[in-house]
């Protein structure tokens, strides 16, 4: 198991989290508290976007840049991870997040770290129907998440750093009132354990996992394996030695 890989990923995941929930701490602030739609679209998908940006430039070499179980997922039933190494990284990304969460209560509040958690948006009048529509949300939006990063990964993995992160960005501009535009199942619990709100917490920690099997199938019907052949080369050379792409092929070396 690569310890550096690990160490990556678990400093990426926390660059991202902290990144976003201080966009959120930083939206809490500016309307003190009482909510403005259009602040939120200016602020929360730029901090999450250009959070995980940042996390890839430092990170994405070493581990091939997951920072999220349902990519890590992705990759394990693409063939790019083994289940060992799976563990590892799932395991490292929940100790980012936490100590991203952690580092939110202690340069804010615990009200602010409450108010990172996911909830889903007024949908339905029902609480749980809510809930069903925040998770056909997430597990659509994550499936089409993974289907870009599986994708651009293999095929242009040069434009990784670019593409995924603004896919996330678009993702957090038309979900965030409908699901909280999680599609990231330690970016929801970690702030929920944190602040001790599990309201909806099912939801999240469900509907990316389901979405990231379905994303996979998906990349894996329009991209057959003999298409693969191709782009292999290129993606080995743009990778670290242990990875052949942002996704990532964790190696026993």
């Amino acid at each position: 198991m690569n310890i550096r890989a690990l160490v990556a990923e678990a400093v990426g995941t926390f660059i991202l989290v902290f990144f976003g929930s201080l966009g959120v701490a930083t939206y809490v602030i500016v309307t003190q508290g009482q909510g403005a739609p259009l602040y939120a679209l200016v602020i929360l998908p730029f901090a999450f976007g250009l959070g995980l940006m940042a996390a890839i430039g430092v990170g994405g070499h070493v581990s091939g840049g997951h920072f999220n179980p349902a990519v890590t997922l992705a990759a394990l039933f693409d063939g790019r991870l083994d289940w060992r190494n799976a563990i590892g990284y799932v395991i490292a990304q929940v100790i980012g997040a936490f100590a991203a969460s952690l580092g939110i209560l202690v340069v804010t509040t615990m009200s602010i770290v409450a108010a990172t958690v996911n909830q889903p948006g007024p949908t339905a009048e029902a609480p749980f129907e809510a809930e069903l529509h925040a998770f056909a949300v997430e597990a659509i939006l994550t499936a089409v998440f993974v289907a870009v990063i599986l994708t651009v990964t293999r095929k242009a993995p040069g434009q990784a750093i670019i593409v995924i992160p603004l896919t996330l960005m678009a993702i957090h501009f038309v979900s965030i009132f409908v699901s909280g535009a999680s599609v990231n199942p330690v970016r929801s619990l970690a702030p929920a354990v944190v602040s001790g709100t599990y309201t909806s917490l099912w939801v999240y920690l469900t509907g990316p996992f389901v979405g990231s099997i379905l994303g996979w199938g998906l990349y894996r019907f329009l991209t057959p394996p003999d298409e693969e052949d191709d782009s292999e080369n290129e993606a080995d050379e743009f990778m670290a030695d242990d990875f052949d792409d942002v996704v990532g092929e964790e190696g026993d070396r």
